[in-house]
């Protein structure tokens, strides 16, 4: 049901920005937020900024969007994440006999994938996989028309990292190609570098998951909801060697996140709204997404892409837009609904 509220105020649609962080499989967790948001016929989504998984969702729904609307860019979402589970049937990285017989999700019990992950310590892709074959590339090539892409009314915005200078590039939407998608989601124990114009590029999440300022800066949009898979936050101290492994790759993909958000802050307080930059930092309003359910996976989940776990994510992820816009629909395009103090617990520069 679509949440309530009263839009006589509105000559037009809101617009609003999504934020879209990478998390592998998790993305199906996004794929049902943006399922979800795509029902609300005031909602008008202006632009968006993805990595990894969160790019390939955005290129999908601006795909899908270009040829039917909010229809379509539903049906493309649901057709490419059918497509991943597909190709997941010949995949290494299949849970346990374990996990399947406790109901968990995690690959941790399963022999291959430890085997597998093992190596992956002591010898890299350019060893184990020397053809650089990715089934994705061509599951993106089917599902996403490029050349939509680069006529579509939806401002994309896809974050890789250089592996020279470690710096992020932010792929337009004049620039999207499935190179470029497949170099936001290249974790480099798995895959090899994907070369673009001569530049070597890596996961997107190591410099910017995602990239909020390019949202900021260039779209008329005020109200920018971030959609995190990546628990910021874990109670406990980690003492197992997957745990550390688990806690250290969250940290290490929120980090570019969190030093945005405090940049953010800053500008927030400080900016001059006298001038156009200093306007648009001052005005911003920020809202999240986000479930505690994704706290309860570990990092090995990631690399389940079983269509039973995709649509239990989808269905969490639905579930979780459903309750955001219930409580702050109305806020939406009025003020803030997440405040960075709530991240930061008041430690803000």
């Amino acid at each position: 049901m679509a949440a309530e509220r009263d839009t006589t105020s509105h000559a037009e649609p809101l617009l609003v920005d999504l934020a879209l962080q990478g998390g592998g499989s998790h993305g199906a967790y996004t794929w049902g937020v943006l399922d979800r948001l795509l029902e609300e016929p005031w909602l008008r989504i202006e632009g968006i900024s993805g990595t990894s998984a969160g790019a390939m969702n955005a290129a999908v729904l601006a795909s899908g969007f270009a040829h039917d609307g909010a229809p379509g860019a539903r049906k493309a979402l649901e057709s490419f994440w059918r497509r991943v589970a597909d190709a997941a049937r010949f995949s290494p990285f299949r849970r346990g006999f374990v996990d399947m017989l406790l109901g968990r999700w995690t690959l941790d019990h399963s022999p291959i994938f430890v085997a597998l992950d093992m190596m992956a310590r002591v010898a890299s892709p350019y060893d184990l996989n020397p053809a650089s074959v990715n089934p994705l590339r061509t599951i993106l090539a089917d599902t996403i028309d490029f050349d939509a892409l680069r006529t579509s009314r939806i401002k994309l915005f896809t974050t890789a990292t250089r592996v020279s200078n470690g710096q992020a590039r932010v792929f337009r939407n004049a620039d999207l190609t499935p190179d470029a998608l497949l170099a936001s989601a290249c974790l480099p124990t798995l895959f090899q570098a994907v070369e673009i114009d001569g530049e070597a590029y890596w996961d997107g999440g190591y410099a910017g998951n995602p990239s909020i300022t390019p949202l900021i800066r260039e779209t008329d949009s005020i109200d920018t909801i971030l959609v995190q898979v990546n628990p910021v936050e874990r109670a406990g101290t980690p003492r197992s060697a997957r745990e550390i492994i688990n806690r250290l790759n969250e940290i290490a993909f929120n980090a570019p996140l969190v030093k945005e958000l405090r940049m953010m802050a800053l500008l927030h307080k400080v900016a001059d709204a006298g001038s156009e930059e200093g306007r648009r930092w001052a005005s911003m309003r920020l809202h999240r997404v986000h479930s505690d359910t994704l706290v309860s996976l570990g990092s090995s989940s990631k690399l389940n892409a079983e269509w039973a776990f995709m649509t239990m994510l989808r269905d969490e992820g639905r579930r979780t837009a459903d309750a955001f816009l219930a409580s702050h629909g109305a806020q939406l395009g009025v003020d803030s609904t997440f405040t960075l103090d709530e991240l930061f617990h008041g430690e803000l520069p």
